[in-house]
């Protein structure tokens, strides 16, 4: 049984198996859960379906959130993917586009995967689902990383953490950016540790990131750290591919993570108490949504909100 303690763990594993990391953690989660291969890829087919879904909903052109402070996104970044393309490019554009639909579909309430968390929700699906709906990868083969996702996530978790109040931002998209990069490895053909290579860059690039969401909402700036994610999850993944490799291992980076969060201060974890937050506009979007806070229209002090 693997014990999801380490990528190198999970690398060594595969490799000794002659499998990729999916087909080695379907085997080994069947027999954990005393359940069948088939019926656990079922499950997880049903998630691409809600992943596919959640899409569809944040890309309507009345999507809004609960609050009232962002919606649309979805809809306007498809719209000019469409009519423009887009300096990325048409692909990276609606891939864009569909992890800002997805993360506005939570915003709005909506049904969504989280992967490995709501405030990340969009950056996984935004990788997937362009790849099954516009470069026509097989369903099966979208579905079997998915596999190879969680238990990158799964050591994540384990090591590090991937709850923004644990670890800062860098928890929440840092770790989905992780996971995404390694579960596109595996799709185009990579190997293990190229899989692990991925993870390790796309961790690498968002380290230190804080969580500061404006009135304490997943909304600001959190929806578009989604499609910062997804493009840093596209570009690790080619760096592995290109076998340009991170220098410092994906568990060395993993551990770095923990030892940053740690060290950041409770303002920047998820209390909305300082960053972006604690802006001067930070401060009038939380009054706009809750109305003013000790008579004054501010919330904590802070050193932004006191200059």
């Amino acid at each position: 049984m693997l014990k999801y303690e380490s990528i190198h763990e999970l690398v060594s594993a595969a490799g000794e198996r002659g499998l990729k990391i999916s087909e080695l953690v379907l085997q080994d989660q069947a027999e954990a859960m005393e359940k069948t291969p088939e019926e656990l890829y079922e499950r997880m087919r049903r998630s691409f379906e809600v992943m596919r879904e959640s899409v569809a909903a944040g890309q309507k052109e009345e999507q809004r959130s609960m609050s009232g402070l962002t919606g649309g996104e979805g809809y306007k970044m498809k719209r000019y993917a469409d009519e423009q393309g887009g300096l990325c490019g048409t692909f990276l554009s609606h891939a864009i586009a569909r992890a800002l639909a997805v993360a506005g579909c939570n915003a709005s309430m909506g049904r969504i995967v989280a992967a490995p968390t709501a405030g990340s929700c969009g950056i996984l699906p935004g990788c997937l689902v362009s790849l099954y709906e516009d470069r026509g990868l097989p369903e099966k083969d979208i579905v079997m990383s998915i596999f190879t996702a969680g238990a990158f996530g799964m050591v994540i978790a384990a090591n590090a953490g991937i709850a923004g109040a644990q670890g800062g931002c860098q928890a929440e998209c840092g770790s989905a950016a992780g996971m995404a990069a390694a579960s596109l490895v595996e799709l185009i053909g990579g190997t293990p540790a190229q899989c692990a290579d991925a993870c390790a860059i796309a961790i690498a690039n968002q380290l230190g990131l804080v969580c500061d969401p404006v009135a304490g909402l997943v909304e600001i700036p959190c929806i578009k750290r989604n499609v910062s994610g997804l493009v840093i999850a596209f570009s690790s993944a080619d760096l592995a591919l290109a076998g340009i490799g991170p220098k410092i291992p994906a568990d060395e980076c993993i551990d770095a993570m923990r030892e940053v969060g740690n060290a950041m201060p409770a303002a920047l974890r998820e209390t909305a108490g300082g960053g972006l937050a604690a802006t001067p506009t930070g401060l009038k979007l939380r009054e706009q949504v809750f109305g003013k806070q000790n008579g004054r229209g501010d919330s904590a002090p802070s050193a932004l909100s006191q200059r």
